[in-house]
């Protein structure tokens, strides 16, 4: 079964703070182009008063349903469209006045579906309130635009909008519903508390760690929507095997993560932006070090959220640290880690030396990062550059640079976006620990990157199904990684980078062919048949509860 319209759900509409984000806004054209604006997106109106580049608001989408839904049922939206390529229809709604009626609505929760937001804290009420009024919007545009006849499905995605999927399940049953959790809240919650999670996978209660770990709140939300709506997907094999074990429920379908890769340059366009960021980030390393290093500079970067354990950061650095001793190293190596921390302002001293066409022989104070950060004495980088003395001397072989923040193409000393750079690197490496997906390392390899990942993600985990996939050789490498095999990664990591730097300019072009043709292969074009197959199975569910 197909539907006729789609709604879909989450935090990150119209709103960039995640992966999440990449997600929905990269298969919005595929599905805008199945589905002509019968797939319309809802996220929290969190912009009032403020531009939102990313919402072209329309006064006349959806006019009189907008004018319905404020007169009768007192929801405040914004209807526009999500500016990104296929533009659907995003509709924005303000949750603010459910605040008054949180008790209320939490007592239902509980006394249906044994949602214990007894325990709330941080940002619990906040993604409760938008959902719960993200469940009214779907509601109301259904009662007024719609027909019994029509097949509608609501996605929810993570547990901060599991509150609206369980309203529309309640409130409007004719609606299919789809809950899609990205990552489990506990999960990752005892991978960010430095617990073994792998290993022990098996034997972890979820209901009883989220009590350990004081998540009751939002694994109970989550445990429960899993358990409750018509089909319960999940983004990847790893993941999958952690609901099963916390949530007490396998997935009905996995949703793999695909890519669009409308935004990757080609032909000289690609060659001149390669150049153009290759020469800027040598000459910040340059300026930073006072030192000379050329174009045969082995550029090797990591990226994303600043989780020092869960990404991998902490073994990347520890790997670099063994490479400097590595007799099979070829090149000098210049490491970036762009992951945004607690950032105060860019090095005035560091912009005068790029203003200047000088050359320094000089490094700066604290030759390691660009921008001064609030809190310098207590950041994890910068504790463990220190504790292996890594301090990018002259005659090191190895240097690494630090780059705590966004690079949105404003941060003062590179003033290019991630893509921008993302294009100059030889080698990436993303030695996740936990890591459900992990778009990094895809979006790496559509830039023609090849990429050090780990079969703890799941984008690693899925590139070693792929046929004819061995290592780096073949543009993605995938290391194997557990609760207890730190040092092998870090030296596998070391030799991977070491071989790499032994290729010919003709070996590493056709390296950095095969890493975009593994990157073809997670098109949205390929990937897109599992959110078919969630609708059918969502669809099929709802008619047998309505049955009932």
């Amino acid at each position: 079964m197909i539907p006729d319209y789609i709604f879909e759900a989450s935090w990150e509409v119209c709103n960039k703070v995640g992966g999440i984000y990449t997600v929905l806004s990269t298969r919005a054209k595929t599905l805008q182009e199945a589905f002509h604006d019968r797939i319309l997106f809802i996220g929290p109106d969190i912009w009032q008063g403020k531009e939102n580049p990313l919402f072209i608001e329309s006064d006349n989408l959806c006019a009189v349903w907008k004018q319905h839904a404020w007169k009768r049922d007192n929801l405040k939206v914004r209807v526009g469209r999500w500016n990104v390529p296929g533009e659907p229809i995003a509709i924005l709604v303000d949750f603010q006045s459910f605040y008054e009626r949180k008790n209320e609505i939490y007592t239902e929760a509980w006394n249906r579906y044994q949602v214990d937001s007894l325990h709330a804290y941080g940002d619990y009420d906040e993604a409760s309130m938008f959902s719960y009024a993200a469940g009214k919007v779907v509601e109301s545009f259904y009662r007024f635009n719609l027909t019994e006849t029509d097949k509608v499905v609501y996605q929810a995605h993570e547990w901060m909008t599991g509150l609206g999927a369980l309203y529309v399940q309640t409130y409007v049953p004719e609606i299919a519903t789809i809950f899609t959790t990205h990552a489990t809240s506990i999960g990752r919650s005892i991978a960010g508390n430095n617990k073994p999670l792998y290993d022990y996978l098996f034997a972890y209660n979820g209901d009883q760690m989220a009590g350990e770990l004081n998540m009751q709140s939002k694994h109970s939300i989550e445990k429960q929507t899993a358990h409750y709506v018509d089909c319960f997907t999940t983004v990847s094999q790893i993941t999958a095997n952690e609901c099963k074990e916390l949530l007490d429920k396998d997935p009905d379908v996995i949703l793999m993560n695909g890519f669009e890769d409308d935004f990757v340059p080609h032909g000289q366009t690609f060659a001149h932006k390669r150049k153009r960021a290759r020469s800027l980030m040598l000459s910040v390393a340059n300026k930073l070090l006072g030192t000379n290093l050329g174009d045969d500079t082995l550029i090797v970067g990591t990226s994303g959220r600043y989780e020092f354990k869960n990404k991998g950061i902490d073994v990347f650095l520890e790997s670099l640290n063994r490479l400097k001793r590595d007799r099979n190293l070829q090149k000098t190596v210049l490491a970036f880690i762009s992951v945004p921390g607690w950032v105060g302002a860019p090095r005035p001293d560091l912009q005068e030396r790029l203003k200047s066409r000088k050359t320094f022989n000089t490094p700066l104070e604290v030759p390691c990062i660009t921008h001064w950060l609030h809190n310098m004495s207590h950041d994890q980088v910068l504790d463990m550059l220190k504790y292996l003395d890594m301090g990018n001397r002259a005659e090191d072989h190895v240097k690494v640079i630090f780059v705590p923040c966004y690079l949105d193409g404003k941060d003062g000393i590179f003033n290019k976006e991630y893509y921008d750079l993302l294009l100059g690197f030889d080698m990436s490496v993303y030695a996740s620990y936990y890591e459900p997906w992990g778009y990094t390392p895809l979006e790496s390899v559509a830039f023609h990157v090849p990429a050090i990942t780990t079969d703890l993600a799941g984008f690693g985990l899925w590139v070693k199904s792929l046929k004819g996939q061995h290592g780096i050789d073949t543009g993605v490498e995938v290391i194997h990684r557990s609760d207890y095999n730190y040092s092998e990664v870090a030296d596998a990591i070391k030799d991977t980078i070491a071989a790499f730097s032994t290729k010919n300019p003709t070996e590493v072009e056709t390296i950095r062919k095969c890493a975009s043709a593994v990157a073809e292969q997670a098109l949205w074009k390929h990937f897109i048949q599992y959110y078919y197959e969630a609708y059918d199975i969502a669809l099929r569910n709802a008619m047998k509860r309505q049955l009932r």
